[in-house]
C-alpha cells in the first residue's frame, strides 16, 4: 500500500522539505492546499496541490547523476501525461532563495486559475453605489 511508505517519508523529511512545507502551509490562506509525500500513480511526490494539479519536488545532490536525472525525466513525463505540472527545486534554492521559490510557485498557481480568496472576496464585496453590482 502506497500510504505506508508515504507515512514513513513524512517522518523523515529533509531540512529543505521541512522549510518548504512550512511556507506551503501559509498558502492555505490563498486557497492552495498542499499535501506532503503524496502518492500519485506509482510514485510518492514531495508536495502536491491536487486541485491545481501541481507537484513540487525538492532535489538534493543525489539527483544530479545521469541515471537519476534520466529517471526523474521519465517520472516527470508520466506525471505530465496524467495532467500534472512538475516544478523541481534544488536544496540550495530552498536554503538561499526561498522567496524566489515561493514567488515561482505562486506565479504558476495563479496562472492556472483564481484563488479561493479572490473568489470569496469578490462575492463579499458590497454592491457598487447606485445599486449595480
Amino acid at each position: 500500500m502506497a500510504n505506508e511508505p508515504a507515512r514513513a517519508l513524512r517522518k523523515r523529511m529533509t531540512p529543505q522539505e521541512v522549510k518548504l512545507w512550512v511556507r506551503l502551509r501559509e498558502l492555505r490562506d490563498l486557497g492552495f492546499h498542499f499535501r506532503r509525500q503524496s502518492p500519485i500513480l506509482s510514485y510518492i511526490v514531495d508536495f502536491e496541490c491536487r486541485r491545481m494539479k501541481l507537484i513540487l519536488e525538492v532535489d538534493g545532490g543525489q539527483h544530479g547523476g545521469d541515471r537519476t536525472l534520466q529517471r526523474d525525466v521519465e517520472r516527470d513525463q508520466q506525471l505530465k501525461r496524467a495532467g500534472y505540472r512538475v516544478l523541481r527545486f534544488w536544496n540550495n534554492q530552498i536554503d538561499l532563495e526561498m522567496e524566489g521559490v515561493i514567488e515561482t510557485i505562486l506565479s504558476v498557481l495563479e496562472a492556472q486559475g483564481p484563488t479561493r480568496l479572490a473568489t470569496s472576496k469578490a462575492r463579499c464585496e458590497p454592491p457598487s453605489p447606485g445599486g449595480e453590482g
